[in-house]
C-alpha cells in the first residue's frame, strides 16, 4: 500500500470510528489502525489527577485499565524515561538504536494540555515515522479529551483515591489546567487535588481578550466548594453579558448574597444581612493586542509579574472587600502594561502558607525564586507549575491545611 494511501486510512479510519466509539474502545481502535503504516504496536497511556504516574489504558475494566490479570501497574512521572517525555514534551527513544524494533515514548498533546504519551513500537525509524506518531499522538489525545467528559472509565483510570465530593464539583466546573494560542499561555495547579474545598481558578477567550481569575472561598467544607462554585459561574455569567470587571464583581458579589445571605429583623424593626459565605478573588482582563493588563482585588493576595525570567514586582491594588461580604467598599480597576514574555502570578495563601514540621512557612521568596529558577531551566510552564505545587505539597509533609492554587499567565506579545 502507498504510504501517503496508508496514512490517509489511519487518521480517516480513526476519525470515522470516533463518531460512535466508546472510550473504551479508543485502545483497540488506536491499535488496529496504526499497524498499517508500520506502527507496529500502539499503548495508550493517560496522566492521573494528580501528575504524579502515567497508568496504562487497556479498555477492560470498570476503570478501562486492567490487565488480564486485573491488576494496574502505573509507571511513575519522577525517575523514568516515560515520565521524562510527559516532563520535557520530547520523543524519547524507549530501546537501543541495534534493537530490530524501534521503540518510543510520544506525547499527547490537546493543545498544551500533557494528556499522556503513547508507547509505540516500530521497524523503522527516520523522519516519516516519527511524523506519523506525532500526528497520531495529536489525533488520539483530541479523541480522549473529546470522550472523557462523559466517562466515568476514565475517572476511575485517572484517580489513585478517591474524591470528595467538593472536589468533584471544582473539577468539573473549571476549564482545563492549560492553554496557549499565539498569544497567551494560561495554565493552573491546585492541590489537595482529591480534597479540595474553597479554591478556583478560571479563564476564557473573547475576540483578542483574555479573562483570568482566582478564587478562595471562606471555609473548608463542602459549602466553601458551593460558595466557590457559584463565584466562578456568576463570573462567567456577567463577563459573558459584557460587563467590565467592576460590573462582573458586583454580578459576583449579588450572587452570593442572594444565595448565602439571611435577614434578622431587629427589636427596633431594623434589618441587615448576616452573611457567613464569600470569596477573596482577583478578576483580570488582558488585551493581547496591546499587553495591557487590567485587574480588580477583592481582599486577595495581590499578583507579581516576573519580567525578563528574574525581575519580579508585585501588583499593587487598592482591595475591594471579599465578594459575598456587603462591606460596601469601592471598586477599583488598576492596570499594568505588561512586556512580551511577563508571566503574571496568581494565587491563594494555601501556596505561602503551607508549614513544615518546624513550622516555618513556604513563604513568599521560596514561591517567587521557585518559578524563577524552573524558567531559567527552560521547562514548559506546565511542567514548572507542577513540580511547585509538589514542592509545597513535600515541604508541608504530603497534607495541607488549606487548599493551595495557582494560576500563570503569559503574553507572548501581539
Amino acid at each position: 500500500m502507498e504510504e501517503s494511501n496508508a496514512a490517509e486510512l489511519m487518521f480517516g479510519g480513526l476519525l470515522a470510528a470516533s463518531h460512535t466509539m466508546a472510550m473504551e474502545d479508543l485502545p483497540g481502535h488506536v491499535a488496529d489502525h496504526a499497524a498499517p503504516v508500520g506502527m507496529h504496536r500502539v499503548l495508550v497511556y493517560v496522566v492521573d489527577v494528580r501528575q504524579e504516574a502515567l497508568v496504562l489504558m487497556t479498555g477492560r475494566g470498570a476503570d478501562a485499565g486492567q490487565d488480564p490479570g486485573g491488576e494496574r501497574t502505573p509507571l511513575r512521572i519522577e525517575g523514568t524515561l516515560a515520565g521524562r517525555a510527559f516532563q520535557t514534551v520530547r520523543v524519547l527513544r524507549a530501546s537501543t538504536e541495534e534493537d530490530d524494533r524501534h521503540q518510543w515514548w510520544v506525547p499527547m498533546l490537546d493543545g498544551t494540555e500533557r494528556v499522556g504519551l503513547l508507547w509505540v513500537e516500530t521497524s523503522t525509524d527516520g523522519e516519516r515515522i516519527h511524523r506519523l506518531m506525532w500526528n497520531l499522538a495529536s489525533l488520539v489525545a483530541l479523541l480522549l479529551v473529546s470522550k472523557r467528559v462523559h466517562s466515568d472509565s476514565y475517572a476511575r483510570l485517572t484517580r489513585t483515591q478517591d474524591m470528595s465530593v467538593a472536589a468533584e464539583m471544582q473539577w468539573n466546573l473549571m476549564p482545563p489546567r492549560t492553554y496557549t494560542d499565539e498569544h497567551v499561555t494560561v495554565d493552573a495547579a491546585l492541590e489537595p487535588a482529591y480534597q479540595v474545598n474553597g479554591d478556583a481558578f478560571d479563564y476564557g477567550m473573547a475576540d483578542r481578550n483574555v479573562h483570568v481569575s482566582i478564587f478562595d472561598a471562606m471555609g473548608h467544607d463542602t459549602a466553601a466548594g458551593l460558595t466557590a462554585n457559584l463565584a466562578v459561574a456568576a463570573c462567567r455569567n456577567h463577563r459573558r453579558q459584557g460587563g467590565d470587571l467592576p460590573a462582573v464583581a458586583a454580578g459576583i458579589e449579588d450572587t452570593l448574597l442572594t444565595e448565602f445571605g439571611q435577614k434578622y429583623n431587629l427589636a427596633a424593626g431594623d434589618g441587615f444581612f448576616a452573611q457567613t459565605r464569600y470569596v477573596t478573588a482577583v478578576l483580570a482582563d488582558l488585551d493581547t493586542r496591546t499587553g495591557l493588563l487590567t485587574w480588580t482585588n477583592h481582599g486577595h493576595l495581590p499578583p507579581f509579574v516576573i519580567r525578563e525570567g528574574r525581575w519580579v514586582s508585585r501588583m499593587e491594588c487598592e482591595p475591594s472587600h471579599p465578594l459575598g461580604s456587603d462591606l460596601g467598599l469601592p471598586v477599583t480597576a488598576c492596570r499594568e502594561q505588561l512586556q512580551p514574555g511577563d508571566r503574571v502570578l496568581l494565587y491563594t495563601d494555601g501556596i505561602t502558607e503551607a508549614r513544615n514540621a518546624n513550622g516555618r512557612e513556604f513563604g513568599i521568596d521560596r514561591f517567587l525564586e521557585f518559578i524563577i529558577r524552573q524558567h531559567a531551566g527552560g521547562l514548559p510552564v506546565p511542567e514548572t507549575l507542577r513540580r511547585l505545587i509538589h514542592s509545597v505539597m513535600d515541604y508541608h509533609g504530603g497534607r495541607l491545611q488549606d487548599d493551595a492554587t495557582v494560576l500563570l499567565l503569559q503574553w507572548h506579545g501581539p
